[in-house]
């Protein structure tokens, strides 16, 4: 396993230096691209207009680094300040804010925010996506009960294991000369099924014939959860005219939210009908709660607004989050045979019968080494984010500047995560760096894939859970060869997604 690097020496070595430390340099002095006349750098994101796009933020970042620096300070419209960090050393110094009293803040998701506080009826917050403060703190200490132990996450994963199952065996060798299919909805399919019934004790039936039909909820739930995430940097960067008349990003983003909100309501009523029931018959000892929408209900520190934000937040990051960085996984996967074929001498000693054992908490936790590495290697390269947003809590020294409270800051792990300063063959998949036997550090701050601290996802050990469920599986069952275009490329839609369709073909082991 990589070592964790100590950032306490560095401490020590600047506390010993004080008496020679220079003064922090002034905020503005930070560089990076202002715009003409000072009206600000937005301009360059307009498509056919700028050299940047918010489709390709990892590469507008990769550029800035090379020519600015390791702290970039960016004015997109006079008075709105992003500051970019790309020194794992200035990582930790935002991320690891312990200001008592202080909740950490971003400046995310306003436009979803704007769209919840705009219906009292059915939300009483923005939710844990959009909120901030006490009110973020006070549903995120509740919800994440049902998530984040580790016990919670392992009853789940027979259920998990059982649709997995399901997914594999449904999967039908490529014939030479078929025409490969984007194995993508397919995935998104299986995360969508997974997250129902984790979540809500439902099953859509995601793969059958019917829920295949483009009007169908499994369907319109998928294309919804990706129309939001598509609109949520257009609408957070710039002069955010949706406040004032309804413009086209926030029009899409408004009839996405009501088709997943009438979702989740109708999920929340249907199980409130039968609440009473599962609850006498748990009670009996008759009946034990299979989904976190029942631990939620009993809940006496959630009211139904609480529950269907949750619910709604759920269908929202739940799906693609998951599916994109299964998707990036089985690319490398397939590039890399010796990775393959080492994951399949370890799939092969947790499920010697691939169709008639079941994983076991046992075996996940203790014989899926290999397993754990490949899925971090893959977020090491494709994390779910370019890096991770804050809004300052107090004035910070940052690369030598001084930056004061409230300045937007969002990390570059993306960028720093390919960097030959940071990691060696940074460009080189090579799941091999996360294994025990490896001496090299690694700074804790780089590889963030689920954020930090208190906001880091909330469902992180659950969606860790079902991929390596689905790799072990997968790769237990099938030989798997990439039929795309290489390289491929990242869409930073908010969420990293690749940028072409999963063109996989599938050859049955024996």
């Amino acid at each position: 396993m990589l070592k964790l690097y100590n950032p306490a020496v560095r401490l020590n070595i600047t506390r010993k230096c004080s008496s020679n430390v220079i003064s922090p340099k002034p905020f503005d002095s930070i560089p990076g691209p202002r715009g003409p006349f000072g009206l600000g750098n937005l301009y360059q994101y307009i498509p056919g207009i700028g050299k940047y796009s918010f489709d390709a933020l990892h590469e507008s970042g990769r550029e800035k680094f090379e020519k600015y620096g390791p702290i970039v300070r960016e004015i997109m419209v006079p008075g709105q300040n992003i500051v970019w960090l790309y020194d794992p050393d200035d990582i930790a110094v935002v991320l690891n804010d312990k200001t008592p009293g202080i909740y950490p803040a971003r400046r995310s998701h306003l436009a979803l925010a704007k769209y919840r506080r705009d219906r009292p009826n059915v939300y009483r917050t923005a939710g844990l996506l959009a909120s901030n403060g006490i009110e973020w703190w006070k549903i995120r200490s509740e919800l994440q009960k049902g998530l984040s132990s580790p016990q919670s996450v392992r009853n789940f994963l027979p259920l998990t294991d059982q649709v997995t199952r399901e997914f594999v065996a449904n999967i039908k060798p490529t014939d030479s000369r078929d025409h490969v299919a984007d194995f993508m909805p397919a995935i998104s399919r299986l995360n969508l099924e997974l997250t129902c019934l984790l979540a809500f004790d439902v099953r859509l039936d995601s793969f059958s014939d019917e829920q295949m039909q483009p009007t169908s909820v499994s369907s319109r739930l998928m294309e919804a959860a990706e129309v939001t995430n598509e609109n949520i940097l257009p609408t957070d960067q710039g002069l955010q005219l949706w406040r004032i008349v309804e413009t086209p990003s926030f029009r899409q983003l408004r009839k996405a939210q009501e088709f997943m909100e009438k979702t989740a309501v109708e999920l929340v009523s249907q199980k409130l009908l039968y609440f009473d029931e599962d609850r006498q018959k748990l009670a009996s000892g008759q009946h034990r709660s299979r989904s976190l929408l029942e631990e939620y209900l009993r809940n006496p520190n959630l009211d139904l607004y609480d529950i269907t934000g949750m619910a709604a937040d759920l269908l929202l990051a739940g799906v693609h989050t998951t599916s994109y960085t299964i998707a990036f996984t089985l690319y490398y996967l397939c590039l890399n045979p010796e990775v393959q074929n080492r994951l399949l001498e370890e799939a092969t000693k947790i499920l010697p019968n691939p169709w008639s054992m079941s994983i076991e908490a046992n075996a996940l936790n203790s014989e899926a080494p290999y397993c754990r590495a490949v899925l971090k290697e893959s977020l090491r390269l494709n994390p779910i984010s370019i890096g991770v947003g804050r809004v300052l809590n107090k004035d910070a020294i940052l690369g030598g500047y001084r930056v004061p409270k409230g300045t937007v800051v969002v990390t570059q792990n993306l960028v720093s995560c390919r960097q030959e300063q940071y990691f060696k063959n940074a460009s080189k998949f090579l799941p091999e760096r996360w294994m025990r036997d490896n001496k090299q550090s690694v700074h804790p701050y780089l590889v963030l894939p689920f954020g930090h601290g208190m906001r880091a996802c909330i469902a992180r050990r659950m969606a860790e859970q079902n991929m390596l469920v689905l790799l072990l599986r997968l790769i237990r069952s099938f030989e798997i060869e990439w039929a795309g275009s290489v390289p491929m490329d990242i869409q930073t839609k908010l969420i990293n997604q690749p940028d072409q369709p999963i063109a996989i073909k599938f050859h049955a082991r024996p």
